[in-house]
């Protein structure tokens, strides 16, 4: 008997190729959105400012009581973002809070579109009671201010990382939901779903199998669109002082700004940094999902 596996052309190595050949041909596409590749650029920069944030400031940078400076000193060369209420580099502290902002912001965008995934992938296919109820919980959810179901969680909730990744994700996910439930209506319209259940293929065979890897394009363009609404919202739970008050985010920047009167007494310095840097990482996320959402819509069957 001869086996293929060992050449390099068994099944194995086909689906390898075929891999390999689907990311090769997703880049080409993905390099011709020039807005994406902007995006892309300014993402990798603020990630390895977050990933070496302990060799550029230290992690002592938020210390109150080793301050380097005066308080509220406006910027200089020896401190180019000006200090904070404490005295503190705001430089230092701008690029350590990218630490927790972008953490926050992609742990709770992976939880909701887990929780939209799962619930429109189940709805689609199971359909009948199920769906329905399912799909008036999306709707209620959907009707709901989201900041505001954000905010009543944090405060019922202890004041921590986790819960902000929570209240985030939570109250994010009904509009993932729509649109995987939308996709998985359609591929199980699909001959080769008849197929597999005539050959006596269960749910968890077909929803694994063949229908999550069709939605999970649609999962990937809606997951990274998310992350900027994730961060800007945990910058806001933050600057309602809502979040963990022992760690440096760029929301809990601004909040401190605000209590220490910056914007009364114009000390523009202490605002604008942590605002721009929220602004650019969102705007950054939501370039690059555009930019795979355009790459991805023939896939999806959406006219482009």
């Amino acid at each position: 008997m001869t086996t293929t596996t060992g050449t390099g052309t068994g099944p194995r190595a086909l689906a390898r190729q075929r891999r390999r050949a689907s990311v090769a041909r997703f880049w080409r596409q993905y390099r011709a959105e020039r807005a994406g590749l902007y995006g892309l650029a300014a993402l990798g920069l603020c990630a390895l400012l977050a990933l070496f944030a302990p060799l550029f400031v230290g992690s002592d940078v938020s210390s109150v009581t080793d301050a380097p400076g005066r308080p509220m000193q406006s910027p200089s060369a020896e401190f180019p973002l000006g200090t904070d209420q404490f005295g503190r580099d705001l430089l230092g502290l701008v690029v350590w809070g990218s630490r927790v902002s972008l953490l926050v912001g992609v742990l709770a965008a992976v939880l909701s579109v887990a929780i939209g995934t799962l619930i429109g992938v189940t709805a689609g296919h199971f359909k009948g009671w199920y769906a329905t109820v399912m799909m008036r919980i999306t709707d209620w959810f959907l009707v709901m201010p989201t900041l505001v179901l954000a905010i009543a969680l944090a405060t019922v909730m202890s004041r921590s990382m986790t819960t902000t990744v929570v209240a985030i994700g939570v109250t994010t996910w009904p509009t993932t939901a729509r649109l995987v439930r939308a996709q998985t209506l359609a591929v199980e319209t699909r001959p080769y779903i008849e197929r597999a259940k005539a050959l006596g293929g269960g749910h968890w065979h077909i929803m694994s199998r063949h229908v999550l890897p069709n939605v999970m394009p649609l999962v990937l363009a809606q997951t990274t669109l998310i992350i900027s609404s994730a961060i800007l919202a945990e910058a806001t739970l933050a600057f309602l002082g809502l979040g963990d008050p022992t760690v440096v985010s760029w929301g809990g920047l601004l909040q401190d700004a605000r209590e220490a009167g910056a914007v009364s007494a114009g000390d523009w310095w202490y605002l604008v940094p942590p605002g721009i840097a929220i602004a650019v990482v969102a705007l950054a996320f939501t370039l690059c999902g555009r930019a795979v959402e355009s790459v991805l819509n023939p896939r999806l069957g959406v006219s482009r």
